[in-house]
């Protein structure tokens, strides 16, 4: 046996140490994966909840204002879940929110107006 045997031998136990390491689930990851669900449901919510309200508002006090306001919630709130999403590694997710934001730009520009 050489050396360049004991070496090759070493290098592979610590190669397949570092991959039996790799594969493991990481113990902490459930809670980061409830954590963002919480957080975009949490956003989402807000979007389904806050946008109506403000233009129900600017509709009966006839503020200007608040449609300026509605059409910026119903643009920046997915936008913002969308941000969550990928900034914690669920591209998928962060997907459907930024197609979320842009389906959102046509009623925007609609409640703009009717300020």
């Amino acid at each position: 046996m050489t050396t360049e045997d004991v070496t090759t031998s070493a290098s592979a136990d610590g190669f397949a140490a570092r991959m039996a390491y790799a594969l493991e689930k990481d113990p902490a990851e459930p809670a980061r994966r409830t954590t963002l669900h919480l957080w975009v449901i949490a956003v989402t919510l807000a979007w389904l909840v806050v946008v109506p309200l403000v233009v129900l508002y600017g509709l009966i006090t006839s503020s200007g204002g608040a449609f300026t306001l509605g059409a910026l919630l119903i643009v920046a709130l997915p936008f913002t879940a969308a941000a969550i999403a990928t900034r914690n590694g669920r591209f998928g997710l962060g997907g459907l929110y930024v197609v979320l934001t842009l389906l959102m730009a046509l009623p925007a520009a609609g409640i703009a107006q009717l300020g």
